[in-house]
């Protein structure tokens, strides 16, 4: 099994939760898809924690949240600016250098893991519709990508006659990811959900099935949005982790 992690943005809370439950379904590898930080009161403990399963074996994707942390120019909202502002004092320079060396995509297995969009990782495209998914998909030969970003789950699929299709998965529901097509998942986010639900999403990946599920996860989202508004983040960043917006 693997774990597909998205969009933790600093919430320790919603990460541990995750964790503890894929450990409990006997998860063998993880993959983190970006954004670790951002947003979040505990940026420099999830860093921590992606580091220490890269050591491990873990795969980590940088996002643009990352990116911006470590130093890059990125283009962001004004909360988001503060909230990076916040972020980096919070960080130490070890932590630094492990998001700015964190790749962009990362293939494996037929697979590709990404943050953003596969065609120009590095523009932070969202891929909120059909024409987006259709351009991440032309930009490689993988099977399945998988990619967080946009912080609500969808699923995309393109048939051997070229038409793409889109829904949005149930939570919980094992999707057979059938051969003859080609997959694009955007995963939920971990930290910071934006599909009215504030419980927190990652995807479960189980290549001897072929299956996809999407896991929501309830956790301490008190405690999380509490550290927020205790902190000199901007007070919309709790608000958004209790309306799951």
């Amino acid at each position: 099994m693997i774990a597909l992690l998205a969009d933790i943005h600093g919430n320790r809370e919603a990460l541990s939760t995750c964790l503890a439950d894929a450990e409990q379904r006997n998860v063998t590898r993880y993959v983190f898809l970006g954004d670790l930080v951002g947003y979040g009161a505990d940026p420099g403990w999830v860093t921590d924690c992606a580091m220490e399963h890269v050591a491990r074996g873990a795969i980590a994707i940088r996002g643009n949240h990352d990116a911006a942390a470590a130093g890059e120019n990125v283009s962001m909202t004004r909360t988001a600016a503060e909230a990076i502002a916040w972020t980096r004092g919070k960080l130490d320079d070890g932590q630094k250098r492990f998001l700015e060396s964190l790749p962009l995509s990362v293939a494996c297995d037929e697979r590709l893991y990404v943050h953003a969009s596969a065609d120009a990782p590095s523009a932070w495209h969202y891929i909120t519709n059909a024409a987006r998914a259709r351009k991440s998909l032309a930009a490689t030969a993988a099977l399945q990508t998988f990619c967080g970003h946009v912080h609500r789950p969808t699923l995309y699929f393109l048939s051997r006659v070229g038409k793409l299709a889109e829904f949005a998965p149930s939570a919980g529901v094992a999707i057979p990811l059938l051969g003859g097509r080609r997959w694009l998942a955007v995963l939920g986010s971990v930290g910071q959900p934006r599909d009215r639900n504030p419980a927190a999403c990652y995807g479960l990946y189980d290549p001897a099935q072929n299956t996809l599920t999407f896991i929501r996860v309830a956790y301490d989202v008190a405690s999380a949005a509490r550290k927020i508004r205790e902190s000199s983040l901007p007070a919309v960043l709790a608000a958004r982790l209790e309306q799951g917006y």
